[in-house]
Order: structure tokens, then sequence, then C-alpha cells
């Protein structure tokens, strides 16, 4: 993993996420010594979507309306 001062990143910025996105490497960027953002190269997949998987929670039930029909004023 690289290291580097945000000073010398905001002066290179471009060619450091170009050589993020060649080596596959992450970078990760100190105010006065201290880590304060990592950047890392996106991951390589034929789809997208595949780098979501098992990143979505289901929580109630999503198949039926949120409200009962009575509740609904233009049911009435």
């Amino acid at each position: 993993m690289i290291e580097i001062p945000i000073s010398d990143f905001k002066a290179r910025c471009l060619s450091l996420l170009e050589e993020v996105n060649r080596t596959g490497e992450c970078l990760t960027i100190l105010k006065r010594g201290r880590p304060i953002a990592l950047i890392s190269p996106m991951p390589q997949s034929d789809y997208p979507q595949r780098a979501l998987f098992g990143t979505v929670e289901t929580l109630g039930d999503i198949i039926n309306p949120a409200l009962a029909d009575e509740d609904w004023e233009c049911l009435q």
C-alpha cells in the first residue's frame, strides 16, 4: 500500500489515480501523518451489478402494499 501526503496527492492527483488503476494497489492519503482517505481500484467485473452482491438487506415484506386497503382514500 502506498502512502502519500495530501499536498503531494493534490499536485499529482490524476497520475496517482491512473497508477492505482494500472497496478491495482491501494493508495492512502495522509494529513499531518495520519491517514484520512483510502483510494482503491474499482473491482473488475463483466457486470457492475455483481460488485453489489451481498450489500443489500431486506428488512420487511417487499411484495404487499405498505398500507392496508382501508387506509387508501381513493378506495373508500
